[in-house]
């Protein structure tokens, strides 16, 4: 379980994850960042090295003027999605009730 949090751990796992999940095919870094605006260019790249390095992502460079680096979700990293999914559908259910509950908390010191 500890090693699941720690994949998706960070404001931008899921977000990043999941628009590559969607698109299913190679995404330029620019359309990656406006997409899940407004993260930084050096937050992406960081998420984008581990997830690579995890074998969730595959990045592809092209040997142009300027560069082309593109990133596609691999195989593996596409068997998130159900579980995105399932988190997505909870948090669809049940978002209210938490805004709720945090709206009514008091600010303990």
């Amino acid at each position: 379980m500890v090693a699941f949090v720690n994949l998706i751990s960070g404001k931008w796992a899921i977000p990043i994850l999941y628009r590559l999940i969607i698109e299913n095919r190679p995404v330029r870094f620019g359309e990656l960042q406006r997409a899940a605006e407004p993260i930084t260019q050096k937050e992406l790249t960081r998420h984008l090295r581990i997830f690579e390095q995890q074998g969730l992502v595959r990045r592809t460079v092209f040997p142009e003027m300027p560069p082309r680096v593109e990133y596609e979700i691999t195989a593996l990293g596409r068997t998130l999605k159900p579980t995105l999914d399932s988190l997505a559908a909870w948090m669809f259910a049940h978002g209210a009730a938490i805004r709720r509950a945090t709206e009514t908390q008091e600010v303990r010191p």
